[in-house]
């Protein structure tokens, strides 16, 4: 497996966790799953519980890169399209990137054992983008884009159908289409709502 051993471990790990959970996920097919031996995985890794710790805090890197985060927050729009186009362009990375796809069905079975997993739910599914999209609509308004209105309500309500559309395609992927053009109508129908 050579130097990327440990990186290997823990994107067959993302797999394992997001269909199985943690703890229907052993060690012994972990590795047997990347043709090692469990001594193999232990050589990289001191217990399961250090590979879920390492693959979540891989995970929230790889979000933040993608998708942004507190420290990294996207551009704000310089016209009412840019808001659909952004939207559409998060829409698109959140459903069709695997690994995001994967941490978040990992999270979603896991928020209940795990209070770091509760955590991280909670933020990549309400608390995270209504800050996003609370510092976005804020910018707009000050750009004059946006009529005037409490940006952390819009924010919550830009982002809620937006999220719950999303956790539709993980559940049935067959509706994705027919959930990324009900987001884009649903973002067009509030920019005609409160663009100016």
């Amino acid at each position: 497996m050579g130097r990327n051993t440990k990186e290997t471990i823990l994107m067959a790990a993302l797999e394992m966790f997001s269909k199985y959970g943690y703890d229907g996920t052993n060690i012994r097919d972990l590795s047997a799953s990347l043709g090692l031996v469990k001594s193999g995985i232990y050589k990289h890794f001191e217990s399961k519980e250090a590979i879920w710790n390492a693959l979540l805090d891989k995970m929230i890197v790889y979000y933040a890169e993608r998708f942004g985060s507190r420290e990294n927050m996207p551009p704000v729009p310089d016209t009412l399209d840019g808001l659909v186009e952004m939207t559409m362009k998060m829409a698109d990375i959140t459903i069709h990137d695997e690994k995001i796809v994967m941490t978040r069905k990992l999270l979603t079975i896991e928020q209940f054992r795990d209070d770091r997993a509760r955590e991280l739910a909670t933020k990549h599914f309400l608390t995270g983008l209504k800050e996003m999209f609370t510092y976005i609509f804020d910018g707009m308004m000050n750009k004059g884009l946006l009529r005037r209105d409490d940006t952390a309500m819009l924010a919550f309500a830009y982002t809620m159908p937006i999220s719950a559309l999303i956790h539709l395609c993980d559940r049935e992927p067959e509706k994705t289409d027919d959930a990324l053009a009900q987001i884009k109508a649903f973002s067009e129908h509030f920019v005609g709502i409160y663009g100016l």
